[in-house]
């Protein structure tokens, strides 16, 4: 029988062939305090020998921003860390679900999209530079920022941008393609004005502009973004923005002539900080054989999201009966599975989840627990709460092409409490594939070869 192990602070085995059972090390670890990595803004511009101004089409060597959790500097254990995640996610799944309803309702006035998410990247604005930590979300598409003339402004760690101190700032035209792909906007004196809500009240509305945006040493300009003057609702307020992902033309990937991009994010505990990389840079991965790759499949209701083939879900050697329809997407748009870095665990449609959730307690050897308001988790065992070691069915997902078979760190969690929990949920018509389930993975979105891979990485 192959195992493969892994401790917090190990390298993970990954097996070269389908395994039964997985075993991990049950830590005790408590996340130590780490120096806060502030969100106040930087107005130190970097000296000119260090950044490169690169045209949009000139990515030849592609760039990486630095990617940190929202949580990252608290004093927090693995599962207050999991269960504050799981509390954030789970009003993500919310605006998720309506914005999929939403596409589908011809009578909906204003198109809804996912916001906020679990990471935020460095990046800095205009000329000089003004340094900021924003929002990256996966399953929506415009970059925008609170601007300093804002009416309606959410309390942000830094300073409002500043257009008037920028000489890169420019305003949009109501005739560019920008605009014209912005799903609300309107023109006013000539200028782009935009609407963009989030599923519940939250919102920004202001106007479109272009500007320089920098990423660690590399400068790119005439970025199109939303200067945000009226924004409302919660969930923002971790960063000064946020950085769309997503699938449709106001992306930041879109604008870039490399559609392509990859992340590795690190373990929920982990102090070390997890990577972006953008265009070229995000295909220099070494494609062993552990490598999978899988097509992208599109959903023409909900275009911004990435989807994804599931075909079936396995745990132990027991493929689980579900049905084949049960992962499609409908013909009215709504159901499939989609691929998202904002939503903590991964949620499966419910009849899914209950015949994945009954396969492990069949094969688990460890007596089950009521699930607790500690974890507000599913599914739940007690273990010996001196071990050190535990063996868990392996899981695996079946995409199209490829065969994802986890670590058990990647869909359980325990500590020294002596509870280990799967770190699944249930949902209702739509999948999500979080990023507890892509910790320790690095994920290559190609936009051209329209495909996802996904390659065994100890990150950070």
């Amino acid at each position: 029988m192959y195992l493969f192990k892994f401790a917090c602070n190990g390298l993970i085995n990954y097996p070269r062939e389908f395994q039964r059972m997985a075993s991990f090390h049950v830590s005790s670890y408590s996340m130590a305090s780490i120096m806060v990595l502030a969100l106040i803004a930087s107005f130190a511009p970097p000296a000119v020998s260090t950044s490169r101004l690169m045209g949009r089409s000139d990515l030849k060597n592609g760039f990486e921003a630095t990617l940190k959790r929202v949580d990252s500097g608290g004093n927090f254990t693995k599962f207050e860390l999991l269960k504050r995640a799981m509390g954030r996610g789970r009003k993500r799944v919310e605006r998720i679900h309506a914005m999929v309803l939403a596409a589908v309702d011809v009578g909906v006035e204003a198109p809804i999209h996912a916001g906020n998410g679990e990471f935020l990247m460095e990046l800095s604005i205009g000329t000089p530079p003004v340094s900021y930590h924003a929002i990256i979300d996966t399953g929506s598409d415009l970059i925008w920022t609170q601007c300093k003339t804002c009416t309606r402004c959410f309390d942000q760690p830094s300073p409002l941008f500043d257009p008037e101190k920028s000489s890169s700032f420019s305003k949009l035209p109501c005739s560019s393609n920008l605009c014209t792909a912005l799903p609300m906007s309107s023109c006013s004196d000539g200028n782009c004005e935009y609407l963009y809500t989030y599923g519940d009240t939250s919102s920004t509305q202001g106007f479109m502009a272009t500007e320089t945006f920098s990423f660690d040493n590399v400068s790119v300009p005439n970025i199109g973004f939303g200067c945000g003057l009226d924004n409302e609702g919660g969930g923002f307020d971790q960063g000064a923005g946020l950085v769309g992902l997503g699938r449709g033309p106001l992306s930041l990937v879109s604008q870039l002539d490399e559609p392509k991009f990859s992340y590795c994010l690190t373990s929920i505990e982990s102090t070390k900080i997890s990577k972006l990389m953008m265009g070229s840079l995000a295909s220099d991965i070494d494609l062993s054989r552990d490598t999978k790759t899988t097509p992208l499949i599109k959903n023409p209701s909900s275009p911004s999201f990435y989807y994804l083939s599931l075909k079936g879900i396995s745990v132990g050697d027991t493929l689980v009966p579900i049905k084949s329809s049960t992962f499609a997407i409908k013909k009215d748009g709504t159901g499939g599975v989609i691929i998202d870095s904002g939503t903590t665990i991964t949620y499966l449609e419910k009849q899914a989840f209950e015949l994945v959730k009954n396969e492990f307690v069949s094969q688990s050897k460890y007596p089950v627990v009521e699930a607790s308001d500690n974890t507000q988790l599913d599914l739940c065992f007690t273990i010996p709460s001196n071990s050190q070691e535990i063996e868990v069915p392996t899981l695996v997902f079946h995409f199209e092409g490829a065969d994802l078979v986890l670590p058990g760190d990647n869909y359980f969690i325990a500590d020294s409490s002596g509870i280990m929990c799967l770190a699944m949920g249930s949902s209702h018509g739509l999948s999500i594939l979080g990023n507890y389930q892509q910790q320790n993975l690095l994920v290559v979105h190609d936009l051209v070869k329209e495909t996802m891979s996904f390659v065994p990485k100890q990150c950070g």
